[in-house]
Order: structure tokens, then C-alpha cells, then sequence
């Protein structure tokens, strides 16, 4: 009883202090809570329930208290026996929480803090002192590793200046960290592997940057040092650069001294070198040196590349028996790749199912793929250049060709060189044997049977046999539906058929198989154009200049159909865009000045027909432009030659001559006006015009022809009258004669009116006979005694004859004297 405390009779009643206000659950006061702050630090998860005032409670009595100490048990918060007798005032420790970092203290104010957060965060750890020479050693071979790799990295990129500049860093401070070594007494742990990696990517990064004395100058600092091992092996680095300078025999130099230093178990790397030496000697142009190196690599390990330079040259020296022995060599040569029958499914696993698809167009299944399409090539290429010169004739070299092929593993190139033989028919322009080549795989499995009759359609079509050119076209449609050019060939048989829908329909199945067939897109286009479908046809040839920038057919195409939308201004940038691919094409610059001038823009249309003159100058329209222009600006004189070099283009054309006449009457040089009137009379007797101009001219100068040109005139007026009688439709025959007998506009004082208003000669020459209604001594004509110049009016020229005249000189204002006529 001893230890059993007693509620003391001045303590308060039990039950009271329940309407009281209680802190405990006041979680924002805790810590200013004594009562708390002390159970925390005494009897953490040993505290029994809190009551107001309850004895033997941190609220209410003394805490019990235990011997200490002792090391005795400690008592509980309940009020269990305790180990020693009770100390008014005094808190013991309570062993059975101090190991977890308890304190029994208490100190009024402190916080419950069971990780020691209070205290701060722990002090930073010792800090390496960077002062050492040893530190600085290595912080500096870290900086040296870290811009080698960048400069590799900015390499991979396509980076090559940044490379070279991290390569130089590099190297400066590698050297920095050699002489700090030295300074130290440490020159015996210099890193050699660092310094050999510093070097070499100095020099690859020089040899990358095309500065080949400096790449070369660094591959021997490399070289000559010996205590860098296999360092011999750069000097492939180094022939490879006399090689890009066309230096052969140092590349061959620097080679064989590679090849001396690499021994016999690096075999592949033998082999490599060996083939870089043959193909310098082709360089050099010593074949018989290449045979040997090529030959050994032949028998040692032989491949592709080594079997097609082999043939090379011995196609170069002209030995037909070893041609066919190195193609026998070529043929055989193992790819190393697996068979196509592994990538088929055998049964029907699904396990077994997404394997093969994974693998399917794996990055190994596409290396494959390649290698094989390469030796197809080599193959294909060595096949069409020995061909010709093994036998007497390409006919039977190809055949022989064609038999090795069939007993090797490249049995399918057999067909493609079978179709390669017609095609050498065909520039040999032997169409019948190309024809009878081709006919022979119509008995041939799908494949080459759709190839054959695709370009014997083709052929046909040329030749413009399109019945037969649509039989072979079914024919290799019916081979093979998926093959783009049959449907393409099918197409062009019926586009010239002028069925344009049902066109398009082959031409849209071919882009169906092959989108990017661009010979369906293209004839698509020109398709929807004949259909005056212009938005699609445009639409067409917008996603063909995406595939084919540069192609002229599709941007003259573009700006023909914006021109038809009546889109000038496209149309000439379109076409602006077309003469930087083809400068020189004088109708594309003749559509450009035509275009420049319908927008009323006289100069640029000047240059561009001048332009096109330039490059071509037989074009008729272009020549009656610049004609036309020089006579409207008042130059005379300079549309000359443009009417006399029409007049050598199309001889039988009056009218270009009539022009050469007017054009000297109208720069006041009359004397060669009449003589070339008179040549024209000569060639063209019944020409009224000439007359008409002839009487006047000799009127004007008063000479005495004038009478004799006066009656012929009137005799070829009765001749007209005599043919018009003659005419059972007088009016369209008149009319038609209006058009062939005019030189510049239609006969009669009507016209003159139009003239007189110095209309551009380009409108009058609309009128006049075009290139198939030539003028001719027997052609009918309206006869009239009137005539208008074809020039228009011509300026006031000085009096010339003894008569004056108030009036203008314009002929057509005048009619013919009395006093002129025959009697």
C-alpha cells in the first residue's frame, strides 16, 4: 500500500469538469498543450485515455514516479506497481522508449521531434579539395573524353565544322594535360590510349572538312610514334586520301604498306585493302596489275563487287575466254543470305504466324533484300556489256548469257535478260526482231508474259497500230491486273479512241496499284483537260510537280490550264518557273510574250518575243509580232528583216513581200519601194495589190510605166469579172476572195477608214491568208480598183513630183486619173 497513491482529500470531485472546455481534442493547440507535450515525452503509445482531472493523469496528479537509477522494470502510465518508492516532483526516465530516441525531460516548450528534424539538416559532406594536382589531372582527362564524344556526335549529325572544332579543342587540351603531367613528376602516367584517340580523330575530322595536308600531316605524328600499337594500320586512312587526290601510285604505296603490317589472320581486312589497289590500277588504266590483285581476292574470298570489276577488265583488254569465266565466277559467287521460304508460314500456328511477321521486313530481312537486288544488278549490267563482245553477234552473246543464268541461282534473271535483248533490238531500230523476241514469252508464266506484252503494246502504239496495241495491252492486263503499265498502255489505246472516261478508269486503276505511277497521274490530267474538267486536271498536275519539280512537261501543263481558267498572272509565274528549267525554248518564251502582251505590258512582251526570235527564228507568228511592234513604234526600217525573213520562210506568201514594199514606201526610200514592187509584179502577175501600188508610185515619181501598169490592171479587173460569172456562190467565193486578195485588210474605201486609224498590223494580217491558203499567181482574188496600205497611213513624205498636192498621201483616197486608162 506503500506505493499505492491515494486521491488527497483536497483534490476536486471526480465528476466534475465534464462541461468544461477540453483541450485535448484542440489538434491547432497541441503544442502549447503541457499535459501533452509531457505524455509525449514520457509514455508515447502508453497513454491511457484522457479525462479531466483524473488522478494519477498529467492533467490532474503528480506523475508516478520510479526508483531512478535503478534499472529496474519501469512502471506503466496505469498505475501499476511501480519498482521504487514515488518522488513527489521528479520525472524518471522510462526505459522502455528511451532506446527509441525518447527523452523523459520536462522542458516546457519542446516539440515532438522523434526524427531530430529540429536539430537541422546534417552537415554537407567533405567537399573534394580540387586544388590537387592530381584533381586537376583528372577533371582535365574527363574534359579531353567529353570532346572527343562531342565531336564525334556533331560528325554523326552532319556537322563537320563543329567536329572539327571540338576535335581541336580536344587536342589542345590533351597536350595541356601532357605538360601538367610533366610539371608534376607524373609523365610515366600519361595516357597513351587519350592521346592516340585525340590524334586519329583530329585527323578523320581534317579528312572529313577536305583538308587533306593537314589529315595526312596528323596520320603521321600517329604512324611514326611506336609505341602506338597497330598504328600501320592507318596508312589506309592515308591512301585513301591520295586517292580522293587522284595520287594512285602513293595510294597504292600507302596500301601495300598497310597490307605489310596487318598480318594473315585479319582476313577480311586483307581482302578490303587488296580490292581498294585493283581499283586504283583501273584508275591508272594498268589492267593486267587490277586482274592479279582482283583474281586473288577471287579465289581467297570472293564477292560481287570483285567478280564486276574482274569482268570489267577483262572487257577493258578485250579477252573474250576470260570474260566468260569471270561472268561463270560471278554467278557463283554465294550471297550468304537465307532462302525466301523461311518468311512463308508452313502451317497454320499463330505463334509461328507472328514470328514471320515480325521478321518479315526486319532490318536484317531488308539487308538481305539489298544485297540481292546488288548482285541482280551486277549481274544484269555485267550480262548487257559482255553480250556483245564474247560472240560474233549481241544475239548469241545474250544467249549464251541467258543459259549460264538458267543453271545458276539467279534462274529469274533469265526472262529480264531476255527482255533486255529486245530492248538492245530496239535501239539497234530492229523492230522486227525486238517484235519476235518479245512474242516468244506469250507462253511464259504471268510475270514476263504481262513485261512482254506491255512493250509490245507499247511498240505498237508507236507505230500507231492501235488495234494491235490494244490486243497486246488485254493481253498483259489479263497476265497481271496489278501491272500499271499494261493498264497505262490500255488506256492510251483508248484515249485516242476519244473515249476519255472510260480512260481516266485505267488511268485511276494504275494509280490504284501504284500511286506513284506518275505516267497515270500525267495522262490522268491530260485526260480531265479534254473533259473540260479543269479543276481536277489542275488538281493532277499539282500533285505531279510535287513528285516531279523540275519536270517542263508538267509546269507548261500547270500554266496552260491556269491560262484556260483565265488566270493570267498564274499562268506567266508557272511559266516564269519554267524558263529557269529550260532557258532556251523559244515557244515557251513566245507564250510568255503573248501572255504579257493580252495584259497590255508592250516591253516584257518585246523581250520575250525577241528572246524567242533569238533561239528560233522561223516562227511566223513571232516574226509578224515584232514586225507589227516596230512598225507601230514608228521604225520602219527594223521591221524589214523581220518581213524579209518571213518572205525566204514562206516564198509563195505575197503578203510578206507586199509588207517589205510598204515598209520601205513609208521610211521615204520610194526608189527600192517600186523595185520591189516590181520584183513582186514579176512573180506574182495577177496580184492586183502590187498593181495598184505600182500605178500610184508611178504617178508620184512621174515615169512613163505608168500607162502599161494601168492596162494590165484593167486586164486582170476583166479576168476577175470574167471568174465571178463563172462562180455559182458568188457571195462566199467574193468573201473568200476579200480574204486572199487583201494585203493587209478587206478592199474598199470601208476598210480605209479602219486603217487610217493606225490599227496594229498584228489585227490587220488576221485577215490576211494564213500558211495553208498560200498566195499564188493562179489563186482567185476579188479584184477592185481601190487598195488600202497594208501599213496604214503613212507619214507626210516630201513632194517627189512636179504636181502638187494638198491632200494626204493615202492611196485609197484617190481614184485613178482618166488620162491613165487605155483608150
Amino acid at each position: 500500500m506503500e506505493n499505492v497513491h491515494l486521491a488527497a482529500e483536497d483534490e476536486d470531485d471526480l465528476y466534475s469538469g465534464y462541461n468544461d472546455y477540453n483541450p485535448t481534442f484542440d489538434s491547432e493547440e497541441l503544442d502549447n498543450d503541457v499535459g501533452f507535450q509531457q505524455a509525449v515525452r514520457t509514455s508515447h503509445g502508453r497513454r491511457p485515455p484522457m479525462t479531466a482531472k483524473f488522478p494519477g493523469t498529467a492533467l490532474g496528479g503528480r506523475p508516478i514516479g520510479t526508483s531512478f537509477g535503478s534499472r529496474m522494470p519501469m512502471g506503466s502510465s496505469m498505475g501499476r506497481p511501480t519498482t521504487g518508492a514515488v518522488q513527489d516532483g521528479a520525472a524518471r526516465p522510462m526505459t522502455a522508449v528511451r532506446a527509441a530516441g525518447y527523452s523523459s525531460s520536462l522542458t516546457r516548450g519542446s516539440t515532438f521531434d522523434p526524427l531530430g528534424q529540429s536539430r537541422g539538416p546534417a552537415p554537407p559532406l567533405e567537399a573534394k579539395n580540387e586544388d590537387t594536382p592530381e584533381e586537376k589531372i583528372k577533371i582535365l582527362e574527363k574534359k579531353v573524353n567529353d570532346l572527343i564524344e562531342e565531336s564525334c556526335l556533331a560528325q554523326g549529325n552532319g556537322d563537320l565544322q563543329l567536329a572539327l572544332e571540338k576535335a581541336k579543342e580536344a587536342g589542345r587540351k590533351e597536350r595541356a594535360l601532357v605538360r601538367q603531367r610533366e610539371q608534376t613528376g607524373t609523365a610515366d602516367h600519361i595516357t597513351l590510349d587519350l592521346t592516340y584517340s585525340v590524334l586519329f580523330n583530329l585527323a578523320n575530322q581534317y579528312a572529313n572538312n577536305d583538308m587533306n595536308t593537314e589529315a595526312l600531316n596528323t596520320y603521321q605524328v600517329i604512324v611514326k610514334n611506336k609505341m602506338f600499337n597497330n598504328a600501320g594500320r592507318l596508312k589506309v586512312n592515308m591512301g585513301n586520301i591520295y586517292f580522293k587526290q587522284k595520287n594512285y601510285p602513293k595510294a597504292i604505296k600507302f596500301y601495300r604498306m598497310a597490307l605489310d603490317q596487318i598480318s594473315n589472320a585479319h582476313t577480311e581486312m586483307r581482302i578490303k585493302i587488296m580490292q581498294n589497289i585493283g581499283v586504283s590500277f583501273i584508275r591508272m588504266g594498268q589492267y593486267s596489275d587490277a586482274i592479279t590483285s582482283f583474281d586473288h581476292i577471287m579465289s581467297e574470298s570472293p564477292n560481287i563487287k570483285t567478280g564486276f570489276n574482274l569482268i570489267l577488265c577483262y572487257y577493258a583488254i578485250g579477252d573474250r575466254e576470260r570474260m566468260k569465266k569471270s561472268f561463270q565466277k560471278l554467278i557463283c559467287v554465294p550471297l550468304g543470305i537465307d532462302e525466301e521460304d523461311k518468311y512463308i508460314s508452313p502451317n497454320d500456328d499463330p505463334h509461328a504466324n507472328l514470328l514471320i511477321e515480325a521478321i518479315k521486313n526486319d532490318q536484317l530481312h531488308q539487308m538481305e533484300r539489298e544485297r540481292k537486288a546488288l548482285a541482280e544488278k551486277y549481274i544484269m549490267t555485267s550480262a548487257k556489256l559482255i553480250a556483245p563482245a564474247i560472240e560474233s553477234t549481241f544475239a548469241a552473246g545474250f544467249d549464251w548469257c541467258v543459259d549460264m543464268v538458267k543453271s545458276s541461282q539467279y534462274v529469274e534473271l533469265a526472262n529480264d535478260l531476255e527482255i533486255n535483248k529486245a530492248i538492245t533490238y530496239l535501239r539497234q531500230k530492229e523492230f522486227n526482231q525486238a517484235v519476235e523476241t518479245l512474242k516468244t514469252f506469250e507462253k511464259k508464266d504471268s510475270r514476263v508474259k504481262s513485261a512482254a506484252a506491255t512493250n509490245l503494246s507499247f511498240l505498237y502504239f508507236l507505230e500507231k497500230d492501235y488495234d494491235q496495241a490494244d490486243r497486246y495491252a488485254d493481253l498483259a492486263m489479263n497476265a497481271d491486273r496489278y501491272n500499271p503499265a499494261a493498264l497505262i498502255n490500255k488506256g492510251n489505246t483508248v484515249f485516242v479512241k476519244e473515249d476519255y472516261e472510260k480512260a481516266a478508269e485505267f488511268y485511276k486503276e494504275a494509280l490504284r496499284n501504284d500511286s506513284s505511277c506518275t505516267e497515270a497521274l500525267y495522262n490522268l490530267g491530260l485526260t480531265y483537260k479534254r473533259l473540260g474538267r479543269l479543276e481536277e486536271a489542275l488538281d493532277c498536275f499539282l500533285k505531279l510537280h510535287a513528285i516531279l519539280r523540275n519536270s517542263a512537261q508538267v509546269m507548261y501543263q500547270l500554266a496552260n490550264l491556269y491560262e484556260m481558267l483565265e488566270d493570267p498572272h498564274q499562268a506567266i509565274e508557272w511559266l516564269m518557273q519554267l524558263i529557269t528549267v529550260t532557258p532556251t525554248d523559244p515557244h515557251v518564251l513566245a507564250k510568255l510574250g503573248e501572255l504579257y502582251d493580252n495584259e497590255g505590258d508592250k516591253s516584257q512582251a518585246f523581250q520575250y518575243y525577241y528572246e524567242s526570235f533569238r533561239y528560233f527564228p522561223s516562227n511566223i507568228e513571232v516574226i509578224e509580232w515584232l514586225g507589227a511592234y516596230y512598225i507601230d513604234t514608228q521604225f520602219c526600217e527594223k521591221a524589214i528583216q523581220y518581213f524579209e525573213r518571213a518572205t525566204l520562210i514562206q516564198p509563195n506568201h505575197v503578203v510578206w513581200q507586199l509588207m517589205v514594199a510598204s515598209c520601205y514606201r513609208r521610211s521615204g526610200n520610194y526608189q527600192k519601194a517600186l523595185e520591189t514592187y516590181k520584183d513582186i509584179h514579176r512573180k506574182f502577175p495577177e496580184n492586183v495589190e502590187c498593181l495598184r501600188f505600182l500605178v500610184r508610185l508611178c504617178t508620184d515619181m512621174g515615169l512613163k510605166e505608168v500607162q502599161d501598169y494601168a492596162t494590165k490592171l484593167k486586164k486582170v479587173e476583166k479576168m476577175k469579172e470574167i471568174r465571178e460569172q463563172r462562180v455559182k456562190s458568188g457571195r462566199e467565193s467574193s468573201a473568200r476572195g476579200r480574204r486572199e486578195g487583201s494585203a493587209s485588210s478587206d478592199s474598199g474605201q470601208s476598210s480605209h477608214g479602219t486603217s487610217a486609224k493606225g490599227e496594229r498590223l498584228s489585227v490587220k494580217l488576221r485577215s490576211l491568208p494564213g500558211s495553208n491558203e498560200p498566195y499564188e499567181a493562179s489563186s482567185q482574188r476579188d479584184l477592185d480598183a481601190s487598195y488600202v496600205d497594208p501599213l496604214g497611213p503613212q507619214m507626210e513624205r516630201p513632194k517627189t513630183a512636179a504636181k502638187k498636192r494638198t491632200e494626204e498621201d493615202e492611196f485609197a483616197d484617190e481614184e485613178l486619173g482618166d488620162d491613165l486608162l487605155p483608150e
